[in-house]
């Protein structure tokens, strides 16, 4: 029920600030125009990404899927905190993100450790919460995984996705 209910308010929320607060121009490319990408690009993985998951690139928000290809968190509430926690520590700032951690935090205590452990991995990460990644959809996913994170921090990221609750 607490899942369903920040759900429910990330889902209200989103078209709210997109429309009111988000100032970013939208990408204007589709899911099946991703999937044209060559098969080891970024990109393509985006595209994968939205097939395998049922969805479309949310205008102006594009970059939050392409946060969890490179990241490989999932789509459920938790992992959706987690990811936010994860670019807190890698240095992003925004309204929208701070209020999902908040209301995870205060909903969905039991994965306290889960979002720490997603904080500090961002935190050790290098930057990338900055980049243009609708100009970076050509390049080798791989490769700029690798630019990113370090192959101990990747094995970490695939441990840290199965949230064992406190």
């Amino acid at each position: 029920m607490r899942k369903k209910l920040i759900a429910y308010l990330f889902d209200m929320s989103q078209a709210v600030y997109t429309k009111y607060f988000k100032k970013s121009e939208p990408w204007g490319i589709s899911k099946k125009e991703l999937l044209t990408y060559p098969k080891d690009s970024y990109g393509y993985k985006i595209g994968e990404f939205l097939m395998q998951n049922g969805f479309e690139l949310f205008p102006k928000v594009e970059r939050h899927d392409a946060y969890h290809v490179l990241t490989g968190f999932g789509t459920k509430v938790e992992d959706e905190i987690a990811l936010q926690c994860l670019c807190l520590g890698n240095g992003k700032k925004s309204l929208y993100m701070f209020g999902a951690i908040f209301l995870g935090v205060i909903i969905l205590p039991d994965y306290l450790n889960y979002y720490y452990k997603a904080y500090k991995m961002g935190k050790s990460a290098n930057q990338f919460y900055h980049f243009n990644f609708k100009n970076l959809l050509n390049v080798n996913y791989e490769d700029f995984k690798a630019l990113i994170f370090t192959n101990e921090q990747i094995n970490q990221l695939i441990n840290t996705q199965n949230p064992i609750k406190l």
